[in-house]
C-alpha cells in the first residue's frame, strides 16, 4: 500500500481498512509519511468524514502509538473528560465525590492553553502540590485515596500530539471524527474501564452549536462502545462561565467551597450529574441511587476529606482546605460596576476567558508562565437583578498588565435587559448513554 493510494481512496469517500489506518498512523509517527501527504489525508477526512469503524480504528491506532497504561488499582477505574470551557473546575469536585463513594478515579490531565484553563494548572496553585509523579506513585495514591490527578507523560499518544499540531496548522481541526479520535485516544491509552464525557456547547466552548455538540457526543460514545468501554456523554451549557470564579487558585477555592456545600447552582448541578454518571458506569446502582450517593458524599464531608487526602499524598499543603491565605495572594484588584439598571441577560464566556488570559490566568503559548493569583470573581450572573453602580465582578492579578484598560474591556462582557427572563437555559442539555 502507499499513502498516495490511501489519500485517493478517502478523497473518493471509500472506507479505509483497519490495516491502512494502522499503517498511516505508524508511518506518520515514524516520519516515513511527510506532513504534506498527511495534510492531504486529513483534508480528505474533513470533506468525506469517517465511518464509526474507521473512527474507532483511528482512535485505537493513535492510542497504541505510545504507552498503553492500565492502573491496577484493584477496582473499577472511571475517568472523566471535559471538552473545555471557562470556569470549569468540575474535576476538582467530581473526582473526590466519586472516590468517596468507593470508585477509583485515576486521572491524567493536561495544562491549559489559551483561555481554557487546565486542571493541572489549577492544582499547581496549591502550595507544594506535585502533578509530575511517577506512574508507580500515581497508582499507589489511587489505591490509598481512591483518586489521583497527574500530568500526562510525553510517551502517551504521540500520534495525537503530532497530528493535532498538523491539524491546527492546516485548518482541519473542526472535523468530528478527528476531534473524537484525539479525545478518545488519550482516554483509551490511560486504561479507563468507564469514561464520562462532559461535552461543552456555547459561546465559551469549542462546539458552538447544540447540533455539533450532539454529533461529537454521539461519536465519542459510539467509539467508546466499539472499543469495549462503558461510556456516557453529558452535554452541558457554556454560554456563560461555570460558577462564579475564573482563574487557577480562585477556581480551586470555589471547588473547595462546593465540597463544603456552598456551590453556585450551575456548578453544583453539573458536578452532581457528572459524578452520578461516573458512579452509574461503575455499576453503583440506578441513576437515582447514584445521585443520592453523590449528594451524601458532599453533605457528609467525605468528598472534602478525599480532596484533602489527595492534596497531602501529592505533596500539597492540606491546610488550604480551611485557610485560603495559604494560596499566593494577588497584588492588585479592580472592582467592576454595573453600567445600568436591569437584569443580567448574558455574560460572554469567550470574552471572559480572553480577559482572564490578559490578567495572566492562562497561556498564550506553551512556554508562557501562569499567574496563579489572576482571575475573576463574579458577584452577579445571568438572571440576576442589578442596579447601576452595583458591583458585578472583581478582577485580580499579580502580573504587569494594564488592569484599568482590562477593566474597561471587561465591562462589555455583561449584557442587560429591563425585564426578567422567565425561562433560563438548562445547564445540562442531554445525557447520552453508550450501553
Amino acid at each position: 500500500m502507499t499513502i498516495y493510494e490511501i489519500i485517493t481512496k478517502k478523497k473518493h469517500n471509500v472506507e479505509l481498512s483497519t490495516e491502512e489506518i494502522n499503517w498511516v498512523v505508524a508511518g506518520y509517527v515514524s516520519g516515513s509519511i511527510p506532513d504534506y501527504q498527511m495534510s492531504a489525508l486529513l483534508m480528505a477526512i474533513c470533506f468525506c468524514s469517517l465511518s464509526d469503524r474507521e473512527t474507532t480504528d483511528l482512535t485505537m491506532a493513535m492510542a497504541r502509538s505510545g504507552d498503553m497504561i492500565k492502573p491496577e488499582t484493584g477496582g473499577f477505574n472511571v475517568d472523566k473528560h471535559s471538552t473545555g470551557g471557562v470556569g470549569d473546575k468540575t474535576t476538582l469536585i467530581v473526582a473526590p465525590i466519586v472516590a468517596a463513594c468507593g470508585v477509583c478515579v485515576p486521572k491524567m490531565s493536561g495544562r491549559g492553553l489559551g483561555h481554557t484553563g487546565g486542571t493541572i494548572d489549577k492544582l499547581e496553585s496549591i502550595p507544594g502540590f506535585k502533578t509530575e509523579i511517577s506512574f508507580e506513585k500515581f497508582v499507589e495514591n489511587v489505591k490509598k485515596a481512591g483518586l489521583a490527578v497527574a500530568g500526562q507523560t510525553g510517551s502517551l499518544v504521540p500520534a495525537d500530539k503530532k497530528i493535532y499540531a498538523l491539524r491546527n496548522a492546516t485548518a482541519t481541526v473542526d472535523s468530528i471524527p478527528l476531534i473524537c479520535s484525539s479525545i478518545m485516544s488519550k482516554k483509551l491509552a490511560t486504561g479507563a474501564d468507564g469514561i464520562v464525557l462532559d461535552v461543552k456547547v456555547g459561546d465559551g466552548a469549542f462546539m458552538k452549536t447544540y447540533e455539533d455538540a450532539e454529533k461529537l457526543a454521539d461519536a465519542m460514545v459510539r467509539v467508546g462502545k466499539l472499543a469495549g468501554r462503558k461510556c456516557v456523554a453529558v452535554i452541558t451549557d457554556m454560554e456563560k462561565p461555570l460558577g462564579r470564579a475564573v482563574g487557577n487558585s480562585l477556581e480551586v477555592i470555589e471547588a473547595i467551597e462546593a465540597l463544603k456545600g456552598n456551590a453556585p447552582d450551575d456548578l453544583l448541578e453539573v458536578s452532581l450529574v457528572l459524578a452520578t454518571e461516573m458512579l452509574y458506569v461503575a455499576g453503583k446502582g440506578s441513576t437515582e441511587d447514584c445521585r443520592k450517593m453523590a449528594e451524601e458524599a458532599v453533605s457528609s464531608g467525605k468528598a472534602l476529606a478525599k480532596l484533602s487526602e489527595m492534596i497531602q499524598l501529592q505533596g500539597g499543603n492540606p491546610e488550604v482546605i480551611n485557610d485560603y491565605t495559604f494560596f499566593a495572594q494577588p497584588k492588585r484588584s479592580k472592582e467592576i460596576f454595573a453600567s445600568e439598571d436591569g437584569f443580567v441577560t448574558g455574560i460572554s464566556c469567550e470574552k471572559t476567558g480572553l480577559i482572564s488570559l490578559k490578567l495572566g490566568a492562562g497561556r498564550e503559548t506553551k512556554e508562557s508562565d501562569i499567574d496563579f493569583t489572576a482571575g475573576i470573581i463574579f458577584d452577579k450572573t445571568v438572571g440576576d437583578k442589578v442596579s447601576k453602580g452595583e458591583r458585578i465582578a472583581t478582577l485580580y492579578t499579580s502580573t504587569k498588565c494594564d488592569i484599568d484598560a482590562i477593566a474597561e474591556d471587561f465591562a462589555k462582557v455583561f449584557t442587560y435587559t429591563a425585564t426578567e427572563n422567565p425561562c433560563p437555559e438548562k445547564i445540562v442539555k442531554k445525557v447520552i448513554k453508550g450501553y
